[in-house]
């Protein structure tokens, strides 16, 4: 179901994304009265504040903050959930805004985590054990895990500002050439969430 919304002329509904549909204007005006418009990009999470307050901060913890490390991660959760979604859309098994499915984060546990015990005690914060439901309700322990799941990769990341390095190594890593997303998807997201 469309979400159609009225606003006046020259006013918008902050941080709504836009797009004029018809004008109801009287017949011969072109200034004034009402527009009917559409939302074009749903709402989710501020990007901005989700790199400042959760992305920045459980990398820190983690000692694995880099700037490109940072940008990689909010591109994957822009990418893979919108910021929005903490259950795939559909029938699918993946969960949180980075969109891990659970074989993945046993996968993670059980090949890598278990031999770093530093490592995997600040990723388990308080927690005694993983748990794949944090995934959906705990965001910086599904961050720290999207984080885990790169440094796996035997690449360096690509550097900060390198978008379109960056949405190639996610197509690698984490999505896969399985999977559906594109590179350009990425780029596209990240510009229209982030800017140039």
């Amino acid at each position: 179901k469309r979400d159609i919304i009225r606003i006046r002329l020259g006013k918008h509904a902050h941080g709504d994304t836009i797009q004029p549909i018809t004008t109801l204007n009287p017949p011969g005006e072109t200034r004034g009265g009402f527009f009917i418009f559409k939302r074009t990009h749903p709402m989710g999470l501020d990007p901005h504040q989700l790199r400042e307050f959760v992305i920045r901060p459980s990398l820190q913890r983690l000692d694995l903050w880099s700037k490109a490390a940072e940008e990689l991660i909010v591109g994957t959760g822009i990418q893979e959930s919108g910021l929005r979604h903490l259950h795939q859309i559909g029938s699918g098994p993946a969960l949180g805004l980075w969109q891990m499915e659970p074989k993945t984060h046993t996968d993670i546990w059980e090949n890598f985590l278990h031999f770093r015990t530093k490592l995997s005690l600040k990723v388990l914060g308080p927690y005694t054990k993983p748990d794949h439901t944090r995934l959906v309700w705990d965001l910086a322990y599904s961050c720290s895990m999207c984080r885990i799941h790169y440094l796996r990769c035997p690449e360096s990341l690509p550097p900060a500002g390198d978008i379109e390095g960056q949405a190639n190594f996610w197509k690698k890593h984490y999505n896969t050439p399985l999977g559906a997303g594109t590179p350009g998807q990425y780029i596209d997201n990240w510009q229209r969430s982030i800017g140039k």
